[in-house]
């Protein structure tokens, strides 16, 4: 097939959460015989200069490059219309031009979108097979936000999320199939009834790359990862420090805890003052990081989708203690395969069991990595994009059949 594929974030190199996934998708389609052109946007030139590595994974690739501050004023001119700020900020008149040209130019079998957010440059489309994954609800991200932001900023994100709910709706209603990243996506995408088929396929998680080593760990380290610029992040880890790390410091004084993550706010970096924490910043590779600590937290109270950091952390060995928000992103079992809590002391009582009991720790480390093997690998999850596909481009060609 030839296919055109739009993402939000240019997908190469895929060194975070927004472009591991589609990379993945495009190198597979790839592999698999199919011709893949690829649309997306580029925040600075290093980022448009890294992203040419993505010509060895597709037949081709359209950059354009954008600036912050103009889609900062794209978003502003759109706070007074039904329109999401979002889309401003993933909307380029270059990349709209490079889309259209290539819509006239070549017969394509497959339109795949992956984000709402520039879904809207194909919406209008009626003659090829279109499939749009969501990936994340992202309507629901900032209906969530505005329980956590102050006033005015909540008013804000309540009205975004609000007017992303609306186009959400719209726009899967100009596709022929939508998915979502977990079942749990998936049934939000299915309570808005829109009469649109839908289904669900999962990250995967590079499992030779994210694998353990030999090498011991520290029995006193635990450690978190995930960008520091990024406000779920932010939130959960000022949480941590207050409401639950005093508490392990003073059952275990020689403890430690890693925070490690590109760009930490000053908000952040001020974390670094408290006995025993550490904030890394940026780090050229996290898997030491992690392969050092006796565990992993991901505490978020904002989790929608699947949290990459937990399926590393699980294929590397180590054991991780995370919030049941988070964990309704990973096909794994509570206990079982990773420990689950909210309250401080349930997190409190969970990293302490895992602590306090070496052979805890080990169970935990093999079951989540075999875990992550069976139910997280990539070729399992493309196995279900591709009959997603097959499903979406049958669905168009039998509504084109009953038109007729």
């Amino acid at each position: 097939m030839n296919i055109l594929y739009i993402c939000h974030r240019f997908p190469f190199p895929p060194k975070r959460g927004g472009k591991i996934r589609p990379f993945n998708m495009i190198r597979h389609l790839s592999a698999c015989g199919h011709r893949v052109t690829v649309c997306s946007l580029a925040r600075s030139p290093e980022e448009a200069a890294e992203g040419q590595g993505i010509a060895a994974h597709c037949a081709a690739f359209e950059v354009a490059q954008v600036s912050a501050p103009l889609q900062a004023l794209r978003m502003v001119a759109r706070l007074p219309l039904a329109t999401p700020s979002s889309m401003g900020f993933f909307f380029s008149p270059s990349l709209q031009a490079s889309v259209q040209r290539l819509l006239g130019a070549q017969k394509w079998d497959l339109i795949f979108v992956h984000c709402s957010s520039v879904a809207q440059y194909v919406e209008q489309v009626r003659d090829v097979p279109k499939i749009l994954d969501f990936g994340d609800m992202d309507s629901q991200k900032w209906l969530e936000y505005a329980n956590y932001k102050p006033f005015p900023l909540s008013l804000g994100y309540r009205l975004e999320g609000t007017k992303m709910l609306a186009a959400e709706k719209r726009l899967a209603q100009r596709f022929d199939l939508c998915t979502a990243t977990t079942r749990a996506e998936w049934e939000t995408l299915e309570s808005y009834r829109t009469g649109v088929p839908t289904d669900w396929f999962p990250n995967g998680v590079d499992a030779d790359f994210f694998c353990p080593t030999d090498e011991a760990y520290d029995a006193d380290t635990l450690s978190f990862i995930g960008r520091m610029d990024y406000y779920p992040n932010q939130e959960c880890m000022a949480r941590f420090c207050t409401q639950i790390w005093p508490a392990l410091k003073s059952r275990r004084p020689q403890l430690k805890l890693l925070i490690v993550g590109a760009d930490p706010s000053p908000e952040m970096r001020k974390l670094g003052d408290l006995p025993g924490v550490t904030v890394t910043g940026s780090v050229p590779d996290v898997r030491p990081f992690v392969r050092r600590s006796a565990l992993m937290v991901a505490p978020l109270n904002i989790a929608r989708g699947t949290q990459n950091k937990i399926l590393e952390a699980m294929a590397m060995g180590v054991p991780v203690v995370t919030s049941r928000v988070a964990a309704g992103g990973v096909d794994a079992e509570s206990v079982t395969h990773f420990l689950v809590a909210d309250t401080p002391q349930e997190y409190s009582d969970a990293i302490l069991r895992i602590l306090d009991d070496p052979a805890e720790r080990q169970r935990l480390a093999l079951a989540g990595r075999q875990r992550m093997l069976s139910n997280h690998a990539w070729p399992h999850s493309m196995e279900r994009l591709d009959r997603i596909i097959d499903r979406g481009v049958g669905n168009f060609w039998e509504s084109k059949g009953k038109l007729a």
